[in-house]
């Protein structure tokens, strides 16, 4: 696809009633320029304009005014895209790339196949929103790991999915720690159920950081997948159930970038809602990061540790620094790794969606953990944990990949 912002005459707009869609606003604040093509890491392991921010907001605008169809060829430059959104930290004209592409996706969603669309709308909407159902998911797939069930199921969803022993789903988190001003912590989908020795880290460094730690409903999706996977909706369900459940805390606590991050968008989501808007806007203001609590690590002596920034720290909350402090603090050398800050290719169900891209992407994170010498790499989002250790494991180096709280 040409760069070159060539404008026929206008037709129909072409998305559905009632389906979210991007801004026209935003689709012509792109200016083409081309500053983002090398932060784009879809665009630098193929080289295709389909595949780089400006070509797919190129055909934004272009379904917008009415000159293209929301088809086959959109659906793949929209669903090849990681939304990791390192186009917004280097657009120098502030294009809200983030909220465009996840508006684009919905319109995408809207025009599957109905049983592509039912399977999606199955495990991203009903699934997700429903802690039974992601507590059941979570037994199956620890049953089949500690089985090796789990060698009968496509590469594709084994090699990508979080390992999730039957002891670790038994850890007990405790439900208070601590006393202080309220601080309810986020359970969240994931990290309840692959990731429950973080859960009760949490829980003692927010106790530690002079808060009254409450730990959140079991298994409480705050909605980030379904938003980035276009199911607004579903999302907007979610985001209404995690609002009810936190409205009074003092602060809201969260130690997974992408969670953080979706949930400081709650008033945004939820703004044209005459009953929920006002509400989303006051718990969202209340949302930290882990990272951004003042922290107080156990300090030991514990050499180099690798720094892998997650995309919504650095791109959607601009957090580059705290990791670091934490790290220093724990008596830790940060170790930069040697990419750039480039994707490591998780990007919520990406690596099932899109596993050569992201099988491309796994591979040159791991690469880079390894050459950064350090043993140990501190990562703060469970979709980059997971993939990152697949990519460890992938090249046999002997790297273990840590929260920070686990520090702490």
């Amino acid at each position: 696809m040409s760069h070159e912002v060539r404008i026929p005459p206008r037709g129909t707009p072409n998305w559905l009633p009632g389906v979210l869609a991007p801004d026209e606003e935003d689709v012509v604040s792109c200016v083409s320029c081309g500053l983002c093509l090398p932060h784009c890491p879809t665009f630098r392991v193929t080289g295709r304009e389909t595949a780089s921010p400006r070509g797919r907001i190129f055909a934004m605008r272009a379904v917008t005014e009415g000159r293209a169809e929301v088809d086959g060829e959109f659906a793949t430059m929209m669903d090849e895209c990681l939304a990791c959104r390192a186009c917004e930290t280097a657009c120098p004209s502030g294009v809200p790339f983030g909220r465009m592409i996840e508006a684009a996706r919905a319109q995408v969603e809207a025009r599957r196949p109905l049983p592509e669309r039912t399977a999606r709308r199955l495990g991203i909407g009903w699934v997700l929103g429903r802690p039974w159902a992601i507590g059941l998911m979570g037994t199956g797939l620890a049953l089949s790991q500690a089985t090796r069930l789990e060698r009968l199921v496509p590469a594709r969803f084994s090699r990508t999915a979080p390992r999730v022993g039957l002891r670790g789903l038994l850890r007990r988190i405790p439900d208070e720690l601590g006393d202080g001003p309220t601080a309810c912590v986020l359970t969240g989908c994931v990290m309840d159920v692959a990731f429950r020795d973080v859960q009760a880290a949490t829980m003692r460094a927010v106790a530690g950081a002079g808060h009254r730690a409450v730990r959140g409903r079991p298994r409480g999706c705050c909605g980030a997948l379904a938003m980035h996977h276009g199911h607004p909706e579903a999302a907007k369900a979610m985001a209404r159930e995690r609002i009810a459940e936190f409205e009074g805390a003092d602060v809201v606590v969260v130690n997974a970038a992408g969670c953080s991050n979706h949930m400081k968008t709650y008033g945004h989501l939820l703004a044209d809602d005459p009953e929920w808007g006002e509400r989303a806007a006051r718990v969202a203001a209340r949302v930290r990061d882990l990272l951004e609590l003042d922290l107080q690590p156990r300090t030991a002596e514990r050499g180099a540790i690798a720094v892998h920034d997650a995309c919504h720290h650095v791109n959607g909350q601009d957090m580059r620094a705290p990791l670091r402090e934490v790290l220093r603090r724990a008596g830790a050398r940060p170790v930069e790794i040697p990419d750039d800050g480039r994707c490591c290719g998780a990007a919520g169900l990406y690596s099932v969606l899109q596993p050569e891209l992201s099988g491309d992407l796994r591979l040159q994170k791991a690469r880079a953990i390894a050459a950064s010498g350090a043993t140990l790499v501190a990562v703060a989002n469970p979709g980059c944990a997971i993939q990152i250790q697949n990519g460890l494991r992938e090249i046999g180096a002997p790297v273990r990949v840590i929260h920070p709280a686990e520090l702490i």
